[in-house]
């Protein structure tokens, strides 16, 4: 994986086989998947024989597969996790996506390693390590503004790798322990049960209500469609879209839509993506169709407080408008709002914010007919969280992806040569001895000629364009024509795999200082290897991961310590920021609740613009 900013890389989900099938069909130059075990979406495993399955349909356009094994591992799991890693790469994976540093105490086969996110890539200093210790590219954290990207570029020359779509964590990620102190499923272990999406309260240090019962750290999703131009400016080279545990209704419909916006930019700019082929689709894509909480482009240029989904974490979907008038049965919205159809899904908050829902059961033109009218009132914003038609659309659709060929007849003094070039720049010929017979009627032969070697429908070629060179128009059979097309087609095929980039690395164990000398556990070692490394470069005092906790009893320790450390601020969201006066006013200390009574304590970090949550002491 050498740095070339002249190709750029639309990376997409794939939560198993079928659906890396349909994120490569509709554009994406790359996938990355989880293997069987070790993949930070616990639920989102496959077996090495899917992979395998994987990667040679994805090959076939020059695509790539990545495979996350981006858990922290214990030392029971590091000889499974190798052996696991020797699997994958004879299993023709492209790279692996890993956390754990002790993997690069161990012999590994040379398979390009990814830095996860999980690592927290975060600073120019942090991945110039990474590249130094050998990883071919670092994935950032999603929390760095285009600045702090250009900055990281500036001093580096590893891929960059930057989240573009799709559900946003609201701690730095692979520094939430907010799910392991709560009732030990650990995020850095895969098994993350996601409680910044249930509700909290805040309250003063005087025990005032700053506000009740919300869901004051979920955020919205992320959606930099419109930053694509900006990010490659700053040095990324591949765009990621998240949602491997998403089905593939999403898959086909954000990928489409961001392949088609990459697109326009790689021309303007005169790139090129890192794969092979045209995807032809048969809808339109749009990503507010499919699952969403609303859309946030987070801290790319600046702070807002446009970041936060306080009032559900569920999808909302499309905001279709504002009720205008009311019936027994049924409601319109006002004027210029998007139709409906009979069988779509809508949701709204009633009049106390709780998130309610219906089906609609008919429209007649501007009167819609829900199932239920129960907590629709005037001016209530009615979003469509099932689109009815749009998903029926995509049931349906034909996505194909073809790699474009020209063809040349050229006469030999045997017979004849077919010759086929492709958008790569591979070629394979093939050559028949025929008795040359010149055409009675020339334009016939040569239409013939033209429709006979087109014929590439049960092949992944499309034929752009047909070249006759032969001295004199001959009869052709059609017989010898698709005999010729076939074999051409066939080396061909040999030759796009002979000639598929491929990417080898191998790490070389080398004593480059790591940029601190001290690790805490945030530093997330939790085995001998991973403490190995460090030493090897330079850390000095190492905390063991909080995960190393064998029991609830040791949990307990965690009282105190920072659970989560977050770009994101609940204050600055409900309008008092400590730059205000009277917010820095608010009595100490700020006490966030869970439902079930769970006691955090809540610090803001104003000079860094940092939020941390601990547990209660």
């Amino acid at each position: 994986m050498t740095l070339n900013l002249q190709k750029i890389e639309l990376l997409a989900p794939a939560g198993n086989m079928a659906s890396g099938i349909v994120a490569i069909s509709c554009g994406a130059d790359a996938v990355y998947i989880g293997a069987s075990r070790f993949g930070a979406r616990e639920k989102a495993g496959n077996s090495v024989e899917d992979i395998a399955s994987l990667c040679e349909y994805a090959h076939k356009y020059w695509a790539r597969v990545y495979v996350t094994l981006n858990t922290i591992l214990t030392d029971a799991e590091l000889p499974k996790a190798a052996q696991l890693v020797e699997d994958l790469h004879a299993a023709g994976a492209d790279a692996l996506i890993i956390q754990d540093t002790g993997l690069l105490e161990m012999d590994l086969p040379d398979i390009p390693l990814i830095a996860s996110t999980q690592m927290h890539n975060h600073t120019p200093e942090r991945v110039a390590f990474l590249e130094k210790v050998g990883f071919q590219r670092a994935i950032l954290a999603r929390e760095l503004s285009l600045e702090q990207i250009a900055d990281i570029r500036r001093h580096t020359s590893i891929e960059l790798e930057s989240f573009v779509h799709g559900a946003l964590c609201v701690g730095y990620s692979g520094q939430c322990y907010l799910s392991y102190a709560l009732g030990g499923r650990s995020g850095n272990r895969g098994a993350c049960a996601q409680p910044c999406r249930q509700r909290y309260s805040l309250f003063d240090g005087s025990g005032k209500t700053i506000k009740s019962a919300a869901h004051l750290l979920s955020l919205k999703d992320l959606n930099l469609a419109e930053y694509l131009d900006d990010l490659i400016g700053a040095g990324i080279s591949s765009f990621k879209i998240e949602g491997r545990l998403k089905d593939q209704f999403y898959i086909a419909n954000v990928v489409s839509y961001y392949r088609q916006k990459l697109d326009a930019v790689l021309n303007a700019r005169s790139l090129k993506r890192t794969s092979s082929g045209q995807s032809f689709i048969d809808f339109t894509p749009d990503p507010s169709r499919s699952f969403n909480r609303g859309f946030t482009d987070y801290f790319i240029k600046a702070r807002s407080r446009d970041i936060g989904s306080l009032k559900t974490p569920k999808s909302l979907g499309t905001c279709m408008g504002a009720v205008k008038k009311l019936g027994k049965d049924h409601f319109m919205l006002k004027p210029g709002a998007e139709s409906f159809c009979a069988g779509d899904g809508i949701c709204f908050f009633d009049s106390a914010d709780r998130l309610k829902g219906s089906t609609i059961n008919r429209v007649e033109e501007n009167r819609i007919f829900p199932d239920k009218m129960e907590g629709i009132g005037i001016g209530s914003i009615i979003y469509r969280n099932h689109d009815h038609w749009f998903l029926k659309k995509l049931t349906k659709s034909r996505v194909e992806r073809k790699i474009e060929i020209r063809l040349t007849l050229f006469e030999t003094e045997a017979g004849l040569m077919l010759r086929a070039g492709d958008e790569d720049g591979n070629e394979s010929e093939n050559f028949l001895e025929i008795e040359k017979i010149p055409a009675e009627k020339k334009e016939m032969a040569m239409a013939t000629i033209e429709k006979q070697l087109k014929k590439l429908g049960g092949t992944d070629f499309v034929c752009t364009d047909v070249k006759i060179k032969t001295g004199t128009v001959y009869f052709i059979p059609s017989r010898d024509l698709n005999e010729m097309r076939r074999n051409v087609i066939e080396q061909l095929i040999k030759q796009r795999a002979q000639n598929r980039p491929g990417k080898t690395a191998t790490i070389e164990k080398n004593a480059v200082a790591y940029p601190e000398k001290k690790l805490s556990y945030r530093g997330n070692v939790l085995n001998r290897k991973a403490a190995a490394f460090y030493r090897r470069h330079g850390v000095e005092e190492i905390e063991p991961a909080l995960e190393s906790a064998s029991n609830k009893k040791d949990m307990q320790d965690m009282r105190g310590k920072a659970v989560m450390v977050s770009k994101y601020c609940i204050l600055f969201q409900l309008g008092y920021c400590r730059k205000n006066q009277k917010s820095r006013d608010l009595p100490e200390p700020l006490v966030l609740v869970d439902e079930k009574g769970r006691r955090f304590i809540v610090k803001t970090n104003c000079r860094g613009c940092e939020m941390t949550i601990r547990m209660e002491s």
